[in-house]
């Protein structure tokens, strides 16, 4: 029993470690914990800290559990519901892309139908740990893309409910078309339960858990996720599907928010052990029989997702560097893709589905924040036709909703047809540029003589906008931003 502690203690704190050494350099902390199992698990060569990962089973599965109702005491569903048509049609896009990919991918591989399911939902689900951090550390929070991609990770976030309520009864293992059907029935006969829970029980969850001291509430909070969950896999749904269905259940409660400052702490340290204990699964010898397929899929979750981001680019009028934002911050793979190799492991599924997903998801969290912190590379080469406006000139400059000078604007129509200074001195320009203070006309910085900079320079006047046909974007020299209005029905005002 001390050894066991010993090892366990051990191996959270070189996780914690590693991890703490990863943000550092801008990494997430999930390839760090699976990391930690690897190198210091039984297929290792090297320290042991662990001989058993099986005997990590139970908390690794509270670590699972709490992910999942956190994410639903966390959903968004009212944002989700109210964010209009063109949001779900990015998420559909971008799901059903990614979905069919992996699917297309799995079935090549030809490690079985149920093997390539997992592959589907594993690359077809973002991170939404990854993308977030992603928006904090790039400091992208008052983009103008940034609450479409949001939008859509709490789309993937709701889809992969819905895929895990399909995906249990096939990897319980049922025999005929008829034995799938009735699991699938009872798996959403048992979620549609739990949603008029949702809707009409918080009073009487509310009874059962609520406490005003923070430990009671904890630990009721606990032994009710820990029991749905246990009663959820019994019934056949997941035990993760029945977390975050609960999860949805408490977000209705009087305690939510003290649920959700509880639940934090007991998340991501159990969460951590979910994440090693996956880790310490992985057989290394296999991970180069899967680093092709790895390779192959994390190539084809980059170009699938860049064209998701031009599809949403071109329905929400972004530029080349929104569209590339979007496309690159989603790019990430990692909580969601492993709780669906745990349960295709634990279902008796190909072997090689855990070390192919670990492996995959290690390759995409180290190129997801590259990537998205190089966007303008990508911007500079996305053609204009793909994009319902032309943004030539400005395709890599970030588009913000957070500009505090539009006060400034007093001027917003010119007749002019040519820059004056130009005219006076008989040289040439090549587009025009009118200043939103006082009307002033002049040209672009792709001209011999940037006056419209110039005027900058001169006056303090921020705000600029095109005038040439078929332009209309505005640029604040200030915060060196295209500025929009933020998306969504306007407040009304009365």
């Amino acid at each position: 029993m001390h050894a066991d502690l010993i090892g366990l203690g051990a191996l959270v704190l070189v996780a914690g470690l590693l991890a703490r050494g990863g943000r550092r350099l801008g990494l997430p902390t999930v390839p760090f914990f699976m990391l930690t199992g690897i190198l210091l698990g039984p297929a290792t060569p090297g320290p042991v800290l662990v001989r058993h990962p099986e005997d990590l089973a139970l908390l690794a599965s509270v670590g699972l559990v709490l992910l999942l109702f956190n994410l639903g005491v966390e959903f968004p569903i009212g944002q989700v519901l109210g964010s209009g048509r063109r949001l779900f049609i990015a998420a559909a896009c971008s799901i059903g892309l990614n979905v069919s990919a992996g699917l297309a991918l799995g079935f090549g591989l030809g490690w079985g139908t149920s093997e390539a399911l997992v592959i589907a939902g594993a690359l077809g689900i973002s991170s939404s740990a990854i993308a977030t951090k992603l928006l904090i550390e790039l400091r992208r929070l008052t983009n103008a893309e940034t609450p479409i991609i949001l939008g859509i990770i709490v789309i993937e976030d709701l889809f992969l409910a819905l895929y895990l309520a399909l995906l249990s009864p096939i990897l319980s293992g049922a025999d005929s078309a008829a034995e799938v059907a009735l699991h699938i029935g009872m798996s959403f006969g048992y979620l549609l339960l739990l949603l008029l829970l949702a809707r009409y029980g918080a009073r009487a969850v509310t009874m059962l858990i609520g406490s005003h001291s923070d430990e009671l509430l904890a630990i009721l909070m606990v032994g009710l996720v820990v029991l749905v969950a246990g009663l959820s896999a019994e019934v056949g749904v997941s035990d993760a599907i029945g977390a975050l269905m609960i999860g949805l259940v408490v977000a209705r409660t009087a305690v939510r928010e003290r649920v959700e400052r509880l639940v934090l702490p007991l998340r991501d340290v159990f969460a951590a052990v979910f994440f090693v204990a996956f880790g310490l699964s992985i057989d290394v010898g296999a991970l180069g029989s899967v680093a092709v397929p790895a390779v192959l899929a994390a190539l084809i979750t980059v170009v699938v997702n860049i064209g998701a981001g031009l599809i949403t680019g071109s329905l929400f009028g972004f530029n080349q560097r929104g569209a590339a934002n979007v496309g690159l911050t989603v790019l990430g793979r990692g909580e969601f893709s492993l709780i669906l190799a745990t349960l295709a492991l634990g279902a008796g599924l190909n072997p090689k589905i855990g070390p192919f997903v670990a492996l995959y998801v290690l390759i995409l969290a180290v190129l997801s924040p590259m990537l998205a912190a190089q966007s303008r590379y990508l911007a500079r080469v996305i053609p204009d036709r793909l994009l319902r406006s032309r943004w030539r000139y400005v395709r890599e400059e970030t588009m913000s909703t957070a500009c505090t000078h539009l006060d400034r604007i007093q001027i917003t129509e010119s007749d002019a047809e040519a820059c004056p200074q130009c005219l006076e001195t008989g040289e040439d320009w090549v587009r025009l540029r009118m200043c939103l203070t006082c009307g002033a006309v002049g040209c672009c910085d792709d001209s011999a003589n940037k006056h419209a900079t110039g005027h900058f320079e001169e006056t303090g006047h921020p705000l600029i906008r095109s005038i040439d046909p078929g332009e209309e974007w505005r640029y604040c020299y200030l915060d060196g931003a295209l500025v929009r209005e933020p998306i969504g029905p306007r407040p009304t005002v009365g």
